[in-house]
């Protein structure tokens, strides 16, 4: 027996970062990029390495190289985490597992680095085939905390829900991240987005820049625990954005969240440090006349666009910063 399983790259279309912080936001899985998980049954439990787990090198520049690209850690870790933490949630929840064993490997072709959620695809994929091959059943609503647990709790991975929420459910989803619910319960309200109701979306990310969340982030933690009026006035207003736009998708007015989004960037550009590569890229989409925001922390970019032509001016601006441009799949083709 085989078993074969996919997660998908994606994008904060808006609302982000206040999911973070008792927010809202809507994101959309990306069917372009994805990781497969295949596991097998065999004698002893195996997890295999990837090109991205290797530790001999030509040289020195070529140590370098893979580091900036997919830092110091591959999806190793990811799995094996993932493994004990599935087992964890089992034993917490009186579930059986057999005593047959599994060789696991991956694969990725989620561009690295440019926030579009590669880790946590590897750890998706991994848990759904661990429930597959256990038969074990763990309730959609679960799966986001339980993937987000492997990264937040065993490797101790800055990361938030929204990401594993999207993976997990897949199409485009609003998420209300009300503190009430998740100091009482731990998940928020998803709410399902039919994706023909989005305007023409685009991505484009860069395989230049290697700065994570931590980069981003700055100090907006520590200032929002503290109670800065303008760090939690920021929060209130970004998921105002997510809200404004689910009603203007939900009333057929898609075309014209634009603007929104734009304000989800330039509200961000105010409070975060941002390097110049990742403003040039919003600048050069928006030169055209596309909007543009991150799609998670930088080194990628999401936007609406009016028309082929304006896609083609998109390609054209983008293609002399060696930016990468796509249309996102976001539905099973």
């Amino acid at each position: 027996m085989v078993i074969r399983k996919h997660a998908h790259a994606r994008a904060g279309l808006v609302g982000n970062p206040s999911d973070g912080y008792f927010g809202k936001t809507i994101s959309f899985v990306i069917r372009n990029f994805g990781a497969e998980v295949v596991l097998y049954e065999t004698p002893e439990l195996r997890i295999e390495p990837n090109d991205r787990d290797h530790s001999v090198f030509e040289n020195i520049n070529h140590l370098a190289r893979d580091v900036r690209q997919f830092g110091y850690y591959g999806g190793i870790r990811l799995l094996k985490a993932t493994v004990k933490r599935f087992a964890d949630y089992c034993a917490k929840e009186g579930i059986p597992l057999h005593d047959r064993n599994f060789t696991l490997r991956y694969e990725s072709n989620v561009p690295p680095q440019v926030g579009m959620a590669g880790s946590s695809a590897i750890i998706c994929a991994g848990l759904r085939a661990l429930m597959d091959f256990y038969q074990v059943e763990v309730p959609l609503h679960i799966q986001p905390n339980l993937v987000l647990s492997v990264e937040n709790d065993e490797l101790g991975i800055p990361a938030g829900l929204q990401d594993r929420v999207i993976q997990v459910y897949e199409g485009v989803v609003f998420m209300d991240f009300n503190r009430g619910l998740m100091e009482e319960r731990g998940y928020g309200n998803y709410e399902v987005i039919d994706p023909s109701l989005l305007p023409p979306l685009y991505v484009a990310y860069t395989r230049q820049l290697s700065e994570g969340t931590e980069v981003f982030h700055n100090d907006i933690r520590s200032r929002w625990n503290r109670g800065e009026r303008e760090i939690v006035s920021a929060m209130y207003h970004w998921a105002g954005l997510a809200e404004r736009v689910k009603e203007m998708l939900l009333s057929g007015r898609g075309r014209d969240i634009g603007p929104l989004l734009n304000e989800n960037f330039d509200l961000r550009r105010r409070l975060y440090k941002i390097s110049k590569g990742n403003i040039d890229m919003v600048e050069a989409a928006r030169s055209v006349g596309a909007s543009a925001k991150f799609t998670g922390s930088g080194g990628a970019i999401v936007g609406t666009y009016e028309d082929e032509a304006m896609y083609k001016k998109l390609e054209a601006a983008f293609g002399e910063l060696g930016v990468a441009v796509i249309k996102p799949q976001i539905m099973r083709a």
